[in-house]
């Protein structure tokens, strides 16, 4: 959602920088329905004064005796009862027509966001580890993970495509790694552990921005209700329509959740295996913060996500995403992209973006600043912190071992109840 009062002073930079997201100029015709609005709102508003001089003066013409003006006056206030429900539901019609216009656009990215039409032009920031040299030729995980437990036939058999049944060591390697993230971020990371809703309501997912555009990527219930395609949701929107007081912030929060996507617009991408799946499970990170703090919230919560990649020594870039790669409600964003061996290839693990005001003005979520009387809206934050699947993809494939069996990292040992490999089936 954006500020109508920054399109007004300045239309010409709002159209520049939504160019800069492949968008086309708006601003003109948000601003003619603003003017409709506004015009709308003065007569309504003069209509209502009018009304209330002529009320009074029916009864300072009663009392002078003059019959003639007060029925006058009556006559005229009942044209103007007559034609108010009409102006009010006229403004109340160009307010939504406004609302739903602001609503529909992207946000605006940042200056340092490089421009850009899809993801070969993002920026690569860093590095970290060295991909490991393998002396045999290092497998795929869709290829590697049956013998291990990763039951794809049996998945598909049950609920169809881009569903995996995990069984025995790798539902219980899939359920450490969880663990191992959320205690991370709740505990060193200093995130407030949260058990959120998985279903929620039209405005919790238009508040963080997948209505109404996005609604084919999610999944809905038989009563109305949507199904969560990451946490983000119901964190973000714990904070909707309130005024947060200056000793709660910056909200840190994290959340282990199931999270369902129908992958609409994923045909053909990534359909073997664990990568893009209809229902998988992520840590989630989201922060909540004044404006001004936005930016080092941002860089922490990159660096919180970045830990667990370094604790499971899994080497990974950063990578700045470009304009025409960052989601709808963005303004910045950073991918982490873990080293895959089986594909040769680097792949993202992680989004973080900074909202900005974008969310906080779709939910009306504010904070009074000090010394202030008015209310601002806040920043938010969000980002994978990570997903697990991913992460079990990534470990499969960088600890996997010649004869098909696979490493369980040192530092996730501690939540795997003494499991130190997973064996292929058929092996002691």
């Amino acid at each position: 959602m954006h500020d109508i009062r920054l399109i007004r002073d300045d239309p010409a930079a709002f159209d520049a920088a939504l160019a800069r997201r492949g968008a086309e100029p708006a601003s003109s015709h948000i601003l003619a329905l603003d003017q409709q609005r506004r015009d709308v709102a003065t007569r309504l508003q003069e209509a209502q004064n009018r009304r209330n001089e002529a009320s009074k003066a029916i009864g300072q013409a009663m009392a002078k005796g003059d019959r003639e003006s007060a029925e006058a006056l009556k006559a005229e206030v009942a044209l103007i009862k007559e034609n108010l429900p009409s102006l009010e539901s006229e403004e109340r019609d160009l307010d939504e027509a406004l609302r739903c216009e602001l609503a529909r656009l992207p946000n605006l990215p940042l200056p340092q966001v490089p421009e850009g039409a899809d993801e070969s032009d993002n920026v690569e920031v860093a590095r970290w580890g060295t991909p490991r040299e393998f002396a045999f030729t290092p497998r795929e995980h869709a290829d590697l993970g049956p013998a291990l437990g990763m039951d794809f036939e049996t998945g598909a058999q049950i609920s169809g495509a881009r569903f995996t049944f995990l069984k025995g060591q790798m539902a219980r390697l899939h359920r450490a790694l969880a663990q191992f993230m959320l205690d991370r971020q709740s505990g060193e990371n200093g995130y407030m552990e949260c058990a959120p809703p998985l279903l929620v309501r039209d405005e919790a997912v238009f508040g963080t921005g997948q209505l109404p555009k996005f609604a084919e990527d999610l999944f809905r219930t038989t009563d109305g209700r949507w199904l969560i395609p990451t946490a983000e949701v119901s964190l973000t929107n714990a904070a909707r329509e309130q005024i947060l007081g200056d000793d709660t912030l910056p909200l840190r929060m994290t959340a282990l959740t199931p999270c369902f996507r129908s992958e609409a617009g994923a045909a053909g991408r990534d359909t073997r295996g664990l990568i893009r799946q209809h229902q998988f499970e992520k840590v989630e990170l989201v922060t909540i913060c004044k404006p001004e703090e936005s930016p080092a919230e941002h860089e922490r919560m990159v660096a919180a996500a970045e830990s667990i990649l370094q604790a499971l020594e899994l080497p990974y870039r950063k990578v700045l995403l470009c304009t025409g790669d960052m989601g709808a409600t963005a303004r910045k964003t950073f991918d982490l992209e873990v080293w895959l061996p089986g594909q040769g290839a680097y792949r993202e693990i992680s989004s973080i973006s900074d909202c900005g005001d974008y969310q906080a003005r779709r939910m009306n979520t504010r904070y009074k600043p000090e010394g202030s009387k008015r209310t601002e809206f806040l920043h938010t934050l969000n980002g994978s912190g990570l997903a697990v699947g991913r992460t079990l993809v990534a470990v499969l494939e960088n600890y996997q071992e010649e004869d098909g069996s696979v490493r369980v990292p040192e530092a996730l040992r501690p939540w795997t109840s003494g499991l130190e490999r997973l064996i292929p089936a058929g092996r002691d």
